[in-house]
């Protein structure tokens, strides 16, 4: 197991402000800063034991991060292929950990293919960053922790870009017998695929990532993602990148963290009028993490964000 357990805070401030038990699974805490390493790391360790010559990925952050991760705990040689938008002190994290980091593409589907076609070349183990089974069931060990920390909660939070984490919490509520959780999904507005799928009835594409948050950055979600969300009560919702960025700002005044904007928007969703958060009693967050992010960006994003003197715009919330 690469992953590590971690802790579930009770947010007393927001709590009180709400009138409700607000929980925050702190995935942020994960040695590769954000809760990819559970089902990444399963997977990697999966191909480990089969005798792997090497991981290849594709990724501009998180995804990679945990696959060279896992490639320096287990002794495997790891190469991560990445956007030309990926920022230098993210390949640079990577290449502490002994990957070899390439450059390809300026959008994350552009470098996939070119890692596909890779891998097969030199017979390496191709690792998705996102759509894969065996990291949904990583992913679901979130649940198994919660259950033994805390009463089921009534609502559950996440930030969707491929939709693994999705998935994950879907497989893991199934599996403990939780199924009558309700699950809010959160995108940023310009990140939002499984918005358009859901709203289409259908997997679609959209023709842009134009939002701060690169980390929900899929053009389009993974299918089993869109099979939960017409299966299950998943309801969309969408923030401002503003609204993304004052969520970042809230964690990192609130519990001295830093994390990116995909994560940011799910805590600012919670300050939101949204109906199903209304009527939740118990509500439990999972704040992603993210390894996008340093003091010099947070302090871009600031000065960016506040300037304008602008309130938060409203939330567009789209119920399926």
């Amino acid at each position: 197991m690469l992953h590590q357990q971690t802790p579930l805070f009770l947010d007393h401030v927001l709590s009180a402000r709400v009138q409700k038990t607000v929980q925050l699974k702190m995935e942020c805490f994960q040695p590769s800063g954000s809760f990819k390493i559970r089902g990444i790391g399963r997977l990697c360790l999966q191909k480990y034991q089969e005798g792997t010559k090497g991981f290849l990925s594709s990724s501009g952050g998180n995804a990679g991060l945990a696959v060279a991760y896992s490639g320096k705990m287990l002794a495997v040689p790891t190469t991560i292929v990445v956007p030309s938008t990926t920022p230098e002190h993210v390949c640079e994290r990577m290449r502490v950990l002994d990957a070899r980091v390439l450059r390809y593409g300026d959008v994350w589907d552009e470098s996939d293919q070119y890692a596909r076609q890779y891998a097969s070349k030199h017979s390496l183990s191709y690792i998705h960053p996102f759509d894969d089974p065996v990291i949904w069931s990583g992913h679901a060990s979130l649940i198994q922790e919660v259950k033994k920390q805390s009463p089921k909660p009534d609502l559950i939070m996440c930030s969707v870009g491929g939709g693994g984490l999705l998935c994950g919490i879907m497989e893991g509520l199934y599996e403990q017998n939780w199924s009558d959780v309700k699950v809010i999904a959160v995108e940023t507005f310009g990140a939002s695929s499984l918005h358009a799928s859901v709203q289409a009835g259908e997997l679609v594409s959209i023709p842009a990532i134009t939002s701060i948050a690169k980390s929900l950055g899929a053009r389009q979600v993974s299918r089993k993602a869109l099979d939960w969300a017409q299966k299950h009560p998943i309801h969309c919702v969408q923030v401002s990148d503003a609204q993304a960025l004052e969520g970042c700002f809230a964690l990192a005044n609130r519990f001295r963290i830093l994390v990116e904007p995909a994560c940011g928007a799910s805590y600012a969703a919670l300050s939101t009028s949204f109906p199903m958060l209304q009527q939740a009693e118990r509500i439990l967050l999972i704040v992603c993490g993210g390894c996008g992010v340093d003091l010099e960006l947070f302090r871009e994003w600031k000065t960016m964000l506040h300037p304008a003197g602008e309130g938060p715009r409203p939330v567009n919330m789209v119920k399926k």
